[in-house]
């Protein structure tokens, strides 16, 4: 079997993994995706209930299927959901293989510049190429807080946090200043007594300037096209406001402190010297990406982070991620910019197949 018509194995069947799967059907190539959970549509289903997106529906579809509707609403986690497993229904259909419960547990080196991919129920599989996909949901970020190992109140993730009903009457401190930081504490608020920490001041966007979405402006200016190199260091994404939230801190409802410098017992310590009861510290502080599984291949530096140019792997030529925050472009890890990552890595990809092939030919 030739290189272009083998397999190209996709682990992660979320966002980017459909489209990786889509432009790897485009360039004639064929896709095998696994999915370790029993849906093909990633990390949404264990979203937060109230998650809605933070872009319009217009400007939130992966390539090849609109998502449809009211252009200008905001899609709830379980409208996602339900786009993500039409679109891999619709994969499938036209010739992608799309494997739910096929959990990847490591991928080597094989003969010849392939790889062999274990998973976890013995299988091995053959590929030439390799895109990771699987995102970072399934490693959240939870930063050493001093005092943690004496505090007697309860730590969760963002990801632990499905409703606000379990943390209802109490006193919750969520660390972080990002948009589910925010949207979290939000929601929080209505139900508990919520601070919201932060080591850095939130920065507050307008979600609709001069009436239009933020993300339509994005497009006018590129904003959301501009290369990685010339925006310099990532910066912390700005909170999309609707108008609520600022509208919230400023009339009290909601809360926002430096970060505490410490934990003990039951209570926080602030910057100020102040000390508080608190029922649990709800950690909204990111995620990393979760590729344990390419370990045995050296592909990954100390940190457990890959070694890559713009999702092509550095160390090992077939490789290539997508998903990753900043990849190549502020929208990379979204649904309304993974597409384009897609289609420029399944282009290198296919190319450096072409190349190996020729070469075997010499």
């Amino acid at each position: 079997m030739s290189s272009l018509t083998g397999p190209v194995v996709i682990i992660g069947a979320g966002q980017s993994g459909m489209a990786a799967a889509h432009h790897a059907l485009q360039a004639g190539l064929r896709p095998i995706v696994l999915e370790a959970s029993a849906q093909a549509a990633g990390s949404w289903p264990h979203y937060y209930d109230s998650l809605r997106l933070f872009s319009p529906a217009r400007y939130s579809s992966l390539p090849g299927m609109a998502f449809g509707g009211d252009g200008e609403r905001y899609p709830r986690r379980d409208e996602v959901v339900a786009y993500l497993e039409r679109y891999a229904r619709d994969l499938s259909r036209l010739g992608a293989e799309i494997r739910t419960g096929a959990r990847v547990s490591e991928v080597a080196a094989a003969e010849g510049g392939s790889f062999a991919v274990q998973v976890a129920d013995g299988e091995v599989l053959e590929a030439r190429s390799v895109i990771a996909a699987t995102g970072s949901f399934a490693r959240p970020h939870r930063p050493a807080l001093t005092g943690q190992e004496r505090f007697t109140g309860q730590i969760l993730h963002a990801a632990e946090y499905r409703t606000p009903e379990p943390l209802a009457d109490r006193r919750v401190v969520v660390v972080g200043a990002g948009n589910s930081a925010v949207q979290i504490a939000y929601e929080l608020a209505g139900h508990a007594r919520v601070t919201l920490a932060s080591r850095d001041a939130v920065r507050f966007v307008p979600q609709r300037p001069l009436g239009r979405d933020v993300h339509f402006w994005f497009r006018v200016t590129g904003f959301d096209r501009l290369p990685l190199r010339r925006a310099g260091n990532p910066p912390t994404q700005p909170v999309l406001d609707p108008g609520r939230y600022r509208e919230a801190l400023r009339e009290g409802r909601l809360e926002r402190r430096p970060m505490f410098t410490g934990l003990a017992g039951d209570q926080v310590e602030w910057a100020d010297g102040r000390r508080e009861r608190v029922d649990a510290v709800l950690l909204a502080t990111g995620y990393r990406p979760d590729l344990d599984y390419l370990a045995p291949l050296g592909a990954l530096d100390a940190g457990g982070l890959p070694r890559h140019a713009g999702g092509l792997s550095s160390t090992h030529p077939g490789l290539g991620y997508l998903g990753l925050e900043w990849q190549r472009t502020p929208s990379s890890n979204s649904l309304r910019g993974v597409g384009a990552d897609a289609r420029h890595l399944v282009r290198r990809l296919a190319a450096h197949l072409r190349a190996s092939r020729a070469s075997t030919r010499a």
